[in-house]
């Protein structure tokens, strides 16, 4: 079982500059990351989880990225990046399940033009809310259940 650690967390604010601000806790339910901007707007698209993995992936092609900056609620440790749909992972005590893979947005380019390319199977994946408790902890263990 590989297992793992939340580094950081992060909420968009719902302002005109989608201020992203640095939490030690979230709450998720069905509807995705509580006094999230994208909260119940897309289930599939609920909770966006990356790996420090996609930020030495930049670092690695000299693309210095803030963490925060891939749009994450969820940063961790390790690379979820192999699980595909239906798959599920749990944080602290709250079961997530795979959705999809995290698509490219025009975002990336403005942070660096060589950005999409790159993350284009490392930016992050998407997942929903199943079961467990909805509080999530920075420094929570992280554990893929089945690849």
């Amino acid at each position: 079982m590989m297992t793992g650690t939340v580094k950081e967390l992060y909420i968009t604010q719902n302002d005109t500059n989608k201020t992203r601000q640095n939490v030690n806790k979230i709450y998720v339910d069905n509807a995705g990351v509580i006094n999230d901007k994208f909260y119940n707007k897309n289930v599939m698209r609920a909770i966006l989880i990356t790996s420090v993995e996609s930020y030495l992936l930049a670092k690695d092609n000299q693309i210095n990225i803030q963490a925060g900056s891939l749009g994450e609620n969820i940063l961790i440790d390790i690379n979820p990046y192999n699980l595909i749909q239906g798959d599920r992972i749990k944080i602290g005590n709250t079961i997530l399940e795979i959705t999809q893979n995290c698509t490219l947005c025009q975002g990336l380019s403005s942070i660096d033009s060589k950005l999409p390319k790159l993350l284009k199977n490392d930016r992050g994946i998407f997942a929903k809310y199943i079961e467990g408790n909805s509080e999530i902890l920075l420094g929570s263990r992280v554990e893929i259940l089945n690849t």
